[in-house]
């Protein structure tokens, strides 16, 4: 009776578990983001000022700090093994710990007489370890959010991504710059590491606790004839799930969209630090971290957060030619400041704003882009396959970029980068996206009623 008298006052038996609210997406995709951009701009932009402040010539450092990037353009070839072995998230806590071994690494061995092939071996764990966190990471933010979520946060992932990028260039350079007062440059680069080391340590107990296990985020257990046709089904499906030529505009449009910017982004760091004798400008770290680290990437930020909500809204199709243009012209202020004026670091530092401020608008169009082009069974395998040929696209520009910067000189290598941009016209004047892509659930139903 007593009992009955409870259930209908409402009580909850104390054998009845609780359901536990899951944490919101706010609580980790944040730091999912920084720690998945953080290596990457370590590997593929801190490695061009670190070599460059150890002596290396543009040629050497386009080359090298481009097959850096060989670990993100490869990784479909173990992506669909993070699909099937374990879950998403083990794979991001794990790869997290060994990033933290890694930047160890680099800290003991970048003042020994061997730094180079050392720091090469560990930025090539660095590139590997963070190319699978990079396939976990998003595999995961596919699984646990819905489409209009993951059309919502790809402003605030993008966002949170190049905060890291803020960090790498903004607080790691002049850090390493102000110690270097003191210290040697090995010394100071050391003792960043150490910090950084430190730092993705923290990151992999935050994930432990604060990433949610989605009943999604399965492991397979599968027998080895089972995982070479899961494999090969994962591969071929990439280029069967669209008719043929849909596919190669798309593989062309993932290669080529950022070929400008390939050759610019390897070379604006060296033209930005080098002194004024070698055609540069002269910045100190101190100023390369505010100009080009901080409000560069500032600038970015908001880019990348007012495509995310103009794409929610009105779909990606809508913005894309306003996205391209923002992406292209502002390179423009690298031909002007290239040019011979004076200017000063405020005026330095207002036109790497513009430029980064339509880079990280039109980078929106990239990101949704290769997320409908991922959509549907093996969604993890294939946007990771995606973001491989992206990675392609940079690297083999990159590669020539530091060359042909030392044959032109800096101001006609700018100008050759605004002519290459007609590349990046004629691939996206080929896609082909459904209107519909990215916008909210309630912006969909006002379409169908209209």
């Amino acid at each position: 009776m007593n009992e009955l008298n409870k259930a209908s006052a409402g009580d909850i038996s104390p054998e009845v578990p609780q359901k536990r609210r899951r944490p919101s997406p706010w609580s980790w995709i944040p730091t999912l983001y920084i720690a998945e951009g953080l290596p990457n701009v370590i590997v593929t932009g801190l490695s061009v000022v670190i070599m460059l402040q150890m002596g290396m010539s543009n040629t050497s450092i386009g080359i090298y700090t481009s097959w850096l990037q060989l670990p993100w353009i490869i990784k479909p070839l173990w992506s669909p093994f993070v699909d099937i072995f374990k879950t998403k998230r083990w794979w991001v806590i794990a790869m997290q710990m060994l990033l933290g071994a890694a930047f160890a690494g680099i800290a003991f061995t970048i003042g020994t007489s061997w730094w180079f092939e050392c720091i090469m071996f560990f930025l090539f764990l660095t590139g590997f370890s963070s190319a699978t966190h990079d396939i976990a990471a998003d595999g995961y933010y596919m699984i646990e959010l819905d489409d209009h979520q993951q059309s919502f946060f790809v402003g605030i992932r993008n966002t949170f991504y190049r905060l890291a990028v803020i960090f790498g260039n903004g607080v790691l350079v002049p850090v390493a710059g102000l110690l270097q007062k003191y210290t040697g440059i090995a010394y100071s680069w050391s003792l960043v590491f150490f910090g950084m080391a430190g730092l993705f340590i923290a990151f992999a107990l935050y994930h432990k606790f604060r990433m949610p296990q989605s009943p999604d985020d399965k492991s397979r257990v599968l027998t080895s004839a089972e995982t070479f046709r899961m494999l090969g089904r994962s591969l071929s499906t990439y280029f069967t799930k669209f008719p043929l030529k849909e596919t190669i505009v798309a593989m062309l449009f993932l290669l080529l969209f950022r070929f400008p910017e390939a050759l610019l982004t390897k070379m604006s760091p060296t033209f930005l630090l080098r002194p004024a004798a070698e055609g540069g400008l002269g910045l100190s770290p101190e100023q390369y971290g505010l100009a080009y680290g901080t409000i560069g990437v500032i600038g970015l930020l908001a880019g990348g957060i007012l495509g995310g909500i103009l794409a929610s809204r009105d779909g990606v199709r809508k913005w894309l030619w306003p996205m391209v243009l923002a992406l292209t012209l502002p390179d423009l202020v690298y031909v002007y400041l290239s040019s011979g004026h004076q200017a000063g670091l405020g005026l330095v530092t207002a036109c790497i704003f513009i430029e980064q401020l339509g880079y990280g608008f039109g980078f929106t169009a990239l990101t949704l882009f290769m997320l409908y082009f991922s959509a549907g069974e093996f969604k993890t395998s294939h946007y990771s396959i995606c973001t491989g040929i992206t990675y392609l696209g940079l690297m083999l520009p990159g590669m020539v970029s530091g060359y042909l910067a030392d044959r032109l000189g800096y101001h006609d290598f700018f100008i050759l980068v605004m002519v290459f941009c007609v590349i990046t016209f004629a691939v996206t004047a080929l896609i082909k996206i459904d209107p519909s892509f990215g916008k909210s659930v309630e912006n969909k139903s006002k379409d169908n009623e209209q």
